[in-house]
């Protein structure tokens, strides 16, 4: 099982990281649309373009800049969740064990992330079958059609934050639940745990929770 939760979390680390480098064109793509619009020979240019083809380069990068920034994310939340860089809401668990934390992520990852990721899933596909029956595209006549090309990496993205999921369960209930050695394994892979250097020098079990707020 650990080596399929390792499947798993090399599929979603792998498609992350790759499409972390859309990053790339997409601030060279920014900072050209907003360089030569302000140039007249350019927009001159442009504006023939759009006369002669029906399409406008000006509007063309505008929407590729949302649709990289949308592939780019989409394609990322698997690895941001094994990473744990997404962001976290915590009050109680970031003070508590490794133990106490491992059981909230199970119960989190059993009866709410897995359930909505199931969910999303299935209407991902409908909202992609739905594009492309309609023959969906850019909100202005000139901008790029197609959308639901685009739209495809919704499913595909859900599907890699489910792996990442599955993964991180598999690793979470091997860790509480496992031999001491897979224990182990399972625990070195899982990066949901607290850093308690950043954390103030008091946890969940300390006495000091307890006492009058004079006798701390």
């Amino acid at each position: 099982m650990l080596n399929f939760a390792d499947a798993a979390d090399k599929l979603a680390r792998s498609v992350g990281r790759a499409a972390s480098w859309l990053i790339v064109p997409l601030i060279f793509i920014i900072m050209f649309d907003v360089i030569t619009r302000n140039i007249d020979i350019i927009r001159d240019w442009s504006a023939d373009v759009t006369i002669a083809t029906g399409f406008s380069i000006s509007f063309i990068l505008q929407d590729m800049q949302w649709h990289i920034h949308g592939v780019m994310l989409m394609l990322a939340f698997g690895v941001a969740y094994l990473t744990n860089a997404h962001v976290r809401v915590d009050i109680f668990r970031e003070m508590a064990s490794h133990r106490k934390q491992a059981k909230i992520e199970l119960f989190g990852l059993l009866f709410m992330a897995i359930p909505f990721l199931c969910l999303a899933l299935w209407k991902s596909v409908d909202m992609v079958t739905l594009s492309y029956h309609q023959g969906e595209g850019s909100e202005s006549l000139v901008g790029i059609p197609w959308r639901y090309v685009i739209k495809c990496c919704l499913p595909v993205g859900f599907v890699l934050v489910m792996a990442a999921c599955i993964a991180t369960l598999i690793r979470t209930v091997v860790f509480l639940y496992g031999s001491e050695e897979n224990s182990k394994r399972a625990e070195e892979n899982l990066q949901y745990f607290t850093d308690k250097t950043v954390l103030p020098k008091v946890s969940l079990e300390d006495d000091i929770l307890t006492k009058p707020i004079g006798e701390r």
